[in-house]
């Protein structure tokens, strides 16, 4: 029989947010304002840096990217210096989805040394979706549990009812024994709504007649199709893990007569993080950023080994979960696509500078996620940062004399600082765990 905590795995992959976006309503070059100049900040070439005046009457407001020291709030607008040559920025605010701004788009391109530009953003005016109606889901059996955006609602006597935003939000009804339904409802202040939900009961086999003693399990196998996994740790910060399905991968490694190809095949599921564990998570869970790349959206670097241990460790007691660091084989195979791979050179595409921050495109760390993930949704898994293993020896070389246990874990595909060829499949080494400003983690969970 399923079991509800299984379940409510699967139940928290429908993506509910429903954060509001900001939007640039114009982008120009401040042609008579001469701020760059007679308040300037100098870029690491001693040059004045272009200055971003970007208008919002908000609080809060961070910024991400190539920025010369910290933001400066005024008035109705924050001043953001960037050295010349920048052509993006990161606007970030707790209430809001974050905002890439790629200046290209705005006729600016490159910003230019000691030149003032204006960004004015806007906040979406109040509208219907501000507004609150009243949802009624009437369920049986009267010991099911419902879930609203993720959420329980506390029912009684078979009716659960709360009152919503105007506008879509997901539902789930789960019972231990029965077929979990699931789906989106559409709240419209013109009327409450009102669902009627009767679970049916799951189909019997004779595993699920098997007795079984506390904390044993019963293996099940569950299919997942797309699955995110979305789990908060703290204030607005959450961690987005990627099922990954069974299936078969095939390894080629070496050069020319003394080249070898072997095949591996994954019999269980797991989950996979979406993105590398970022800087933001990181002060979530160890109250401190040991980050030479500073920048609360930008991988975390700088962390041993042990150091990853120990965040895993207190981030299990703050989750419930049982994060832990992937094998090299789990990223290999994640990164190529897993059961949907389309046989990429690198993870998501033949062209790495479509997919990785690597030598050729960067001089450091970069935000999480602005490249194209791979087949799975995943980003990152080429370039920006090594990543730790949770072995020592690589799985596909084990006998080889530079393999052998030892000092050092292995490490998986490549960092800011390599050059892009170097970075294609199989991306794996071992390096002595310590420090390195190019090295992180990412994150696996498979219970």
């Amino acid at each position: 029989m399923r079991k509800i905590l299984l379940f409510l795995l699967f139940l928290t992959a429908i993506n509910t947010t429903l954060a509001q976006e900001l939007k640039v309503k114009s982008f120009k070059v401040a042609t008579s304002d001469l701020t760059a100049q007679t308040q300037p900040r100098k870029d690491l070439n001693d040059r004045n840096c272009a200055l971003i005046k970007v208008g919002i009457a908000l609080d809060g407001v961070k910024f991400d990217g190539s920025i010369m020291g910290e933001p400066v709030q005024k008035l109705g607008e924050y001043w953001v210096y960037m050295p010349q040559g920048v052509s993006m920025l990161q606007v970030l605010h707790k209430d809001y989805t974050p905002l890439m701004i790629n200046f290209f788009d705005y006729d600016i391109g490159k910003v230019e040394s000691g030149v003032t530009y204006v960004l004015t953003l806007t906040k979406p005016a109040l509208s219907t979706e501000q507004q609150t109606q009243s949802l009624t889901i009437k369920y049986a059996p009267l010991t099911a549990s419902v879930l609203v955006d993720n959420k329980f609602v506390k029912g009684a006597n078979g009716v659960a009812q709360i009152a919503l935003p105007v506008g879509q939000h997901s539902f789930v009804v789960a019972c231990d024994g029965y077929e979990s339904e699931e789906g989106m409802v559409k709240l419209k202040a013109s009327a409450p709504s009102n669902l009627q939900i009767t679970l049916s009961k799951e189909a019997t086999s004779a595993l699920d007649n098997q007795s079984t003693v506390a904390q044993q399990s019963i293996e099940t196998t569950v299919t997942y199709s797309d699955l995110t996994l979305a789990i908060p740790v703290k204030d607005d910060i959450k961690i987005e893990m990627i099922w990954v399905n069974p299936g078969t991968f095939t390894l080629k490694y070496g050069e020319g007569e003394f080249s070898s190809t072997v095949t591996y095949t994954f019999d269980k599921d797991f989950f996979i993080g979406k993105y590398e564990v970022t800087q933001a998570l990181w002060k979530a869970v160890m109250g401190s950023n040991p980050s030479k790349f500073k920048g609360d959206n930008r991988p975390v670097e700088q962390v041993s080994w042990n150091d990853c241990q120990e965040f895993i460790s207190k981030l299990n007691v703050m989750t419930g979960r049982k994060f832990r660091l992937p094998t090299d084989l789990e990223l290999l195979y994640a990164g190529r696509g897993g059961n949907k791979s389309k046989g990429y050179q690198y993870s998501g595409s033949n062209h790495v500078t479509d997919v990785a921050w690597c030598k050729e495109n960067s001089k450091k760390t970069q935000p999480v996620g602005l490249k194209q993930p791979n087949e799975l949704g995943i980003f990152d898994m080429t370039g920006n940062v090594w990543e730790w293993c949770l072995n020592k020896a690589n799985s596909f070389t084990p006998d080889s004399a530079d393999n052998q246990e030892g000092a050092g874990y292995c490490v998986y595909g490549g960092g800011w600082y390599n050059e892009g060829s170097a970075c294609s499949f199989p991306c794996v080494d071992k390096m002595p765990p310590e420090f390195n400003d190019a090295i992180g983690l990412r994150l696996a969970l498979s219970d």
